[in-house]
């Protein structure tokens, strides 16, 4: 069964090509690591909620927009060994080098979990 990986993002909208440019380079890294596939959105339609919503979920500054990701995986297994990889010290790949591939948003304020589908429909 697929494995998804979720993740939310308050990214400055100054940043916006930054991000999609980033989100390309480490995306493609996914994809060679058997990752299914990547889908990276900007917020389009993202109300302010009463109780909760996603621009408070990530602490949205006013000049933030929120990015809603996530990455679809064979399996767990699959995942599990990317993320090994692209984490491990001795991973010398360039993509992973902040100087190269610098991160365009605040990943302290990143909400991030791996899912198991329990409902999976299609047209």
């Amino acid at each position: 069964m697929t494995y998804i990986d979720g993740f939310v993002i308050a990214c400055p909208r100054a940043n916006r090509e930054k991000f999609v440019d980033h989100a390309a380079t480490i995306d493609a890294m996914f994809l060679e690591m058997g990752a299914l596939r990547v889908v990276e959105c900007w917020a389009d339609d993202v109300p302010d909620g009463k109780v909760t919503d996603f621009r408070r979920a990530v602490r949205a500054a006013d000049d933030e927009d929120v990015a809603f990701s996530w990455i679809e995986w064979p399996d767990k297994a699959t995942r599990d060994a990317a993320f090994a990889k692209m984490m491990d010290p001795a991973n010398t790949d360039p993509r992973m080098d902040p100087a190269k591939n610098p991160v365009p948003f605040d990943g302290k304020r990143m909400i991030f979990g791996g899912f198991v589908p329990v409902v999976d429909l299609a047209v």
